[in-house]
């Protein structure tokens, strides 16, 4: 198990009311499923639209269950947004 920090951009970060916290776990999914229980929800709702990067890297279409998270790592988590 790693011990990382997430950190949430725009409506995720609305929705969980902080800009980042502490991860302790093995994948992403498991990451994820800590943040649910968290922070039940608007998060919850907010994640299914959400990409997701792991210390810079996206995890585009891989398992969440698959992508193994660092000791000392970085999750991103970005909703879709527009810009110009």
């Amino acid at each position: 198990m790693a011990a990382g920090t997430i950190r949430y951009w725009a409506a995720a970060k609305a929705a969980a009311g902080v800009a980042e916290e502490p991860y302790a776990a093995g994948t992403l999914a498991e990451a994820l499923d800590m943040v649910r229980e968290r922070h039940p929800g608007e998060l919850t709702r907010v994640l299914q639209r959400c990409s997701f990067l792991i210390d810079g890297d996206p995890v585009g279409t891989r398992g969440h269950e698959t992508v193994r998270l660092a000791e000392g790592g970085t999750v991103e988590v970005l909703p879709p947004f527009a810009g110009g």
